[in-house]
């Protein structure tokens, strides 16, 4: 057992690989079919003479939330394109943390992910115990 290489794949079988291969790929292309969408429309809303602030400032304040829309699409495309050469190179579906087979359930819902959900509900309630601490070294009074 060294390596990681054809031991890694054997839990899943190729169908299902090629299925969640379909999935990623899809999911890719409709990413970037609404990105570019929404650079298209930007530019059409930046030829508009708006002399009214209000409609500026509205404008504005969609723009940038579509903005914020579209950079957490940029990061989910990135997490796409290394499922994808997690699949290519043997180790989609194995868990980052502990080395176990992700659960085809949770990667039904989530085919992206990285973690068990084992390992990734002890990280959430790790990150809930440091935030917390956090708080209440916040709120404390300074003696």
């Amino acid at each position: 057992m060294t390596g990681g290489g054809p031991l890694r794949r054997e839990w899943m079988d190729q169908e299902k690989l090629v299925y969640f291969k379909g999935l990623l790929e899809g999911m890719l292309h409709g990413l970037v079919v609404e990105a570019g969408k929404t650079c298209n429309g930007m530019r059409q809303d930046s030829e508009g003479d708006f002399p009214d602030p209000t409609d500026r400032a509205s404008l504005e304040s969609d723009r940038n939330f579509l903005l914020r829309i579209r950079d957490r699409e940029r990061k989910l495309i990135t997490k796409v394109k290394e499922a994808l050469d997690r699949i290519e190179n043997g180790t989609f579906g194995i868990c980052d943390s502990c080395g176990r087979p992700i659960s085809e359930k949770r990667l039904m819902v989530r085919p992206v992910t990285t973690l068990c959900i084992e390992c990734k509900t002890e990280g959430e309630h790790r990150e809930q115990s440091e935030r917390m601490r956090g708080t209440k070294s916040k709120g404390s009074f300074p003696h």
